[in-house]
């Protein structure tokens, strides 16, 4: 692992589109919700290190992330979810309501994770919740 970051999300284009302010969306996201995922007491119970999350920009919104296998040699879950381009489009020059969306879609993974790996969800729900107020 070349980092020590416990949350690391990407993007990936299924579609030709240009987008703007995605990276710089993404880290603040990151840096957002990393401290979150630490404090609930996710890490060490995790069987994973840290988590790796591609948002592919493609034709539909899916609602629950595609897994992996935990990276033995890496420590990540390599988890990945597709959404619809076209809103992106609507909101990419809005860098808060982008921050927004990828604030979105990466807790409602989280949960997913959450779930999966019998993880607490209580600060995730709290942060999904002021964040839709």
């Amino acid at each position: 692992m070349a980092h020590n970051r416990k949350l690391v999300i990407g993007g990936a284009a299924l579609v030709k589109a240009r987008l703007k302010n995605t990276g710089p969306a993404m880290t603040q996201v990151c840096d957002e919700l990393e401290p979150v995922l630490i404090s609930a007491g996710w890490f060490p119970a995790a069987p994973f290190r840290w988590v790796g999350l591609i948002i592919r920009y493609g034709l539909k919104t899916e609602s629950e992330p595609h897994y992996q296998r935990i990276n033995k040699t890496h420590g990540d879950l390599p988890i990945a979810v597709e959404v619809d381009t076209h809103h992106l489009l609507d909101i990419h020059t809005e860098p808060d309501r982008l921050k927004a969306f990828f604030k979105r879609v990466t807790i409602d993974c989280l949960l997913s994770v959450a779930r999966r790996y019998d993880l607490p969800t209580e600060a995730l729900e709290h942060e999904r919740d002021t964040h839709n107020a």
